[in-house]
């Protein structure tokens, strides 16, 4: 009979409230601790955002620069075209810029990159003035 009092006087001191807190912080902080949180979510968490969404849309194009990917002038114009998109198209720059074109290196002799410029004074024969 003992256990069961025992047993009784503990479910009862469960059900009991107790006072609750609505903070984990003492009164006088939570003021200066919510002044901190509205400015950071006004001011630094859209600064933020912006970043990282443009910072994944030139994603693609630097990883067609590290692996002179030979259209990374096209991933680079297609990641510039997504930004204004609203990230529709960052799928497929990033997908274009861990693929090579199957062909490439047959159609042009290389599968590196080279600039317009260069391709330009390669194909044109030299001529001479005598």
């Amino acid at each position: 009979m003992n256990t069961r009092a025992l047993l009784f006087a503990m479910m009862v001191a469960l059900l009991l409230p107790l006072p609750a807190h609505a903070s984990f912080m003492p009164a006088h902080l939570i003021d200066g601790f919510a002044n901190i949180v509205s400015w950071v979510v006004i001011i630094v968490l859209p600064i933020a955002l912006i970043a990282l969404f443009w910072f994944v849309h030139i994603w693609p194009d630097t990883v067609a620069k590290r692996r002179q990917h030979p259209q990374r002038d096209a991933i680079h114009a297609l990641c510039v075209l997504s930004l204004f998109f609203g990230g529709l198209l960052w799928p497929f720059a990033y997908l274009w810029a861990y693929t090579r074109p199957t062909m490439y290196k047959l159609a042009y002799g290389t599968d590196r990159y080279s600039p317009i410029n260069e391709a330009d004074t390669k194909s044109k024969p030299e001529s001479r003035n005598s």
